[in-house]
């Protein structure tokens, strides 16, 4: 099949993460595995030469976290990585195009320090620690080593380094949690884009919040929500136009299969869309403590 000429904003802009800096033990280890759907269509920029564009995405999701101590405050660092399938086609030059293939996504590490209101505790003292407010900061970083082809424009992999510092808070009011988040991608340059082209993006800003109901313990439920804005592109230092002005709204719910097992599903879909990719996505994620 012919490649499918779609300029594909990167669903990591898209992300929601509730409880992504709560307070958690130290000297635990984390290992998950799940799924994610996403299916809709894409919004490219005015000056794109495609229209009628849309995408369908499979992704098998593999990770590991461990929790430990870093100067007297409660720390993790995690890493995942994708097999991804991609399916779609649009409308380039009055010829419609198809893609239909599978490679790996760029793998990702990031280190999480809650350097406020979230001592080192160890499970069993943990227990008797009531939560107020805990800040953090974390630094994540994506190595461009995933599935690349310089022939195509849609890649699982993306051939380049992402820097992605974040700052958040996590607030316990009785059973309700809220969470406030604030990141900022930091893209390096592609120099083996498509059709012997020179990628350069701007800085993308990525502001969530998550209002979180605690069931009972490690069972919850998160109302979410982001947006996120910035990222315009440039081909070989001519800008493309393609800066976003998006949104997302979600639902995550997270239920114990047993002490050390437990699911979490969710769900999300774009709100407002102005240029990028304007998904329905659903995922499950199974995860193993010990």
């Amino acid at each position: 099949m012919p490649p499918l000429l779609l300029v594909c904003t990167p669903s990591l802009a898209q992300d929601l993460e509730p409880r992504s800096y709560t307070n958690i033990p130290i000297g635990m280890h984390f290992l998950a595995a799940g799924i994610v759907h996403s299916e809709g269509d894409l919004s490219p920029a005015p000056t794109a030469p495609i229209t009628d564009a849309n995408l369908t995405i499979d992704a098998a999701v593999i990770g590991y976290a461990h929790t430990f101590n870093l100067a007297g405050s409660s720390s993790k660092v995690d890493l995942s990585t994708t097999r991804v399938c991609f399916e779609g086609s649009a409308t380039f030059n009055s010829e419609r195009l198809y893609a239909d293939r599978c490679g790996y996504g760029d793998p990702t590490i990031r280190l999480t320090w809650n350097f406020f209101g979230a001592p080192a505790l160890k499970p069993k003292d943990f227990s008797k620690w009531q939560q107020g407010i805990v800040i953090g900061a974390s630094m994540q970083i994506t190595l461009p080593i995933g599935s690349y082809d310089s022939d195509k424009l849609l890649n699982a992999g993306t051939n380049r380094w992402v820097f992605r510092p974040g700052i958040g808070m996590s607030h316990k009011l009785g059973r309700w949690y809220y969470d406030l988040i604030a990141s900022i991608r930091l893209y390096g340059d592609n120099d083996e884009y498509f059709n012997n082209t020179s990628l350069e993006q701007e800085p993308q800003y990525t502001l969530q919040g998550h209002l979180i109901y605690n069931i009972s313990r490690g069972h919850w439920i998160s109302l979410n929500a982001n947006l996120f804005f910035g990222g315009e592109t440039r081909k070989d230092k001519i800008a493309s136009s393609d800066d976003q002005r998006n949104s997302r709204f979600g639902i995550t719910y997270s239920v114990p299969v047993s002490a050390q097992h437990s699911v979490k599903l969710y769900a999300n879909t774009g709100v407002i869309t102005e240029v990028g990719n304007d998904f329905n996505t659903f995922g499950a994620l199974w995860q193993y403590r010990f």
